[in-house]
């Protein structure tokens, strides 16, 4: 008997959305912070009260980005992400699966545009996705993605 399967049926809400962001730096050095590992770790896995037990990154076309994860005393958590399209300095297309305690709570389609503009670049956030068993997780979504953009716009000031 598979027990990665569940067996109660669960809610699923499904939901878009798209967040922009303008960084005071060129689309090479928002993608590299996208590419490089040890850098993608710093912004989007690290933080205060984070606990980090595993990052990889394989960042190619049909390569994995693996995070496993906890806040404070909090559930485990992973992040299994996907790479479907990667145009250098230009854009990032994923897919990816979050979970909580072993239990899948979302799984999205992903799309970060960067674009230059004056003095820096846009980068457009979309994402598509089903998410289970949580009314308001669209919202809460957006608010953490509009959280690690700022977190990456911090590692960016850093880095400079």
């Amino acid at each position: 008997m598979r027990t990665d399967v569940m067996t109660e049926p669960s809610k699923v809400t499904h939901g878009s959305f798209t967040v922009e962001r303008t960084y005071r730096h060129p689309p090479s050095k928002v993608f590299f912070a996208h590419a490089d590992t040890a850098t993608k770790r710093r912004w989007f896995v690290e933080g205060e009260g984070w606990e980090v037990f595993e990052h990889r990154n394989y960042f190619r076309v049909g390569g994995e980005e693996f995070s496993r994860f906890r806040f404070g005393d909090g559930p485990e958590m992973t992040n299994v992400t996907q790479y479907q399209d990667i145009v250098p300095d230009r854009r990032i297309v994923i897919s990816y699966r979050m979970t909580v305690a072993g239990t899948n709570i979302s799984v999205s389609l992903a799309t970060i545009q960067i674009d230059p503009v004056a003095g820096g670049c846009r980068l457009t956030y979309t994402e598509q996705g089903a998410y289970f068993d949580e009314p308001n997780a669209v919202a809460m979504r957006e608010e953490g993605c509009r959280e690690l953009l700022e977190a990456l716009a911090k590692e960016l000031d850093r880095a400079a």
